[in-house]
């Protein structure tokens, strides 16, 4: 078993490019990965543009991110933010200003008893940020952060042993737990854990939300292998609910895309055109990936 590349999918509608754009310039220290299209010669599943963009793949300071155009069924929400740590006041604010344009302000910059300049954002494409001063972290720089929020409630602690027993290299790193009178007692306020060497944040919130987690942010699995997709598929989707074209809900309600790393090669834009429709094609009749009937489906053999 290899270790796989965890990487966040954002669910947009139709702004993939603009948004993967907008946080190149806003972050720095990022570069641009791929860009894959939809079919020219069929519809696709959620209504874009035939020949459009389906997706833009980039990383900002060190963290990969998919920014799907997915279209509107899916719309972001906080359940899933990402965490940015940094090491100035200066570089705290001047990426809070430049991600509250447009977008709408969670917490207001300031000092919190976590840190000494932090502010929770969700920008104008809906996705949240958590910015904040840690001088000297070893963490990463950007790091999902789960909310268990409503139903899922009370379930932080036991989906982070669930996911470290899963990937490889991965541990909880640090916990802290609600105390007697913040109400909640005894759940997760804040946590750190690590998946395959990437990093992840948790909590429990005991205040009733609107929201959830949903497709709108998903955690893509980039796999070397079929036994490694076969795998992650199994343990991810049991108590859960496969879905189609790698998609699926784990028992917490989180939702995974088990996928090859080769998949940009047979999608990306400077793929062949008709071995890129056929994969297409074909994924769309199935719910586990197989690498071997796509690689046949690119090379029409």
């Amino acid at each position: 078993m290899t270790t796989p590349i965890l990487a966040p999918c954002l669910w947009l509608n139709g702004e993939a490019e603009e948004a993967a754009a907008f946080y190149l310039e806003t972050f720095g220290d990022g570069r641009l990965i791929a860009r894959t299209l939809f079919p020219r010669s069929a519809d696709n599943p959620v209504g874009m543009p035939p020949g459009s963009l389906m997706s833009v793949e980039l990383e900002v300071r060190g963290q990969r991110f998919t920014a799907l155009n997915g279209g509107p069924r899916f719309v972001v929400n906080p359940s899933i933010s990402f965490f940015v740590r940094v090491e100035s006041s200066s570089e705290a604010e001047r990426l809070f200003a430049m991600l509250s344009l447009g977008g709408e302000t969670l917490m207001p910059l300031g000092a919190y008893p976590w840190s000494a300049c932090f502010g929770w954002i969700a920008d104008r494409f809906g996705v949240s940020w958590q910015v904040m001063t840690a001088p000297g972290d070893s963490e990463p720089a950007i790091a999902p952060a789960l909310m268990f929020c409503n139903e899922q409630f009370g379930n932080a602690m036991a989906a982070m042993e669930s996911l470290c027993g899963i990937f490889p290299n991965s541990q909880v790193v640090e916990v802290e737990r609600f105390a007697p009178d913040e109400g909640g007692a005894g759940a997760v306020k804040q946590a750190r854990f690590a998946l395959s060497g990437h990093g992840f944040a948790a909590m429990d919130s005991p205040i009733e939300h609107a929201f959830g987690f949903n497709e709108a942010v998903s955690l893509q699995v980039l796999c070397d292998s079929q036994a490694d997709v076969d795998r992650y598929w199994a343990e991810l989707s049991q108590g859960g609910e496969p879905g189609q074209c790698g998609w699926l809900k784990d028992r917490f309600g989180i939702s995974w895309q088990v996928v090859p790393k080769a998949w940009l090669q047979w999608l990306g834009s400077d793929a062949d055109e008709v071995g890129r429709e056929r994969v297409f094609a074909a994924m769309q009749g199935m719910s586990k990936l197989d690498i071997g009937a796509l690689e046949r489906a690119f090379a029409a053999a």
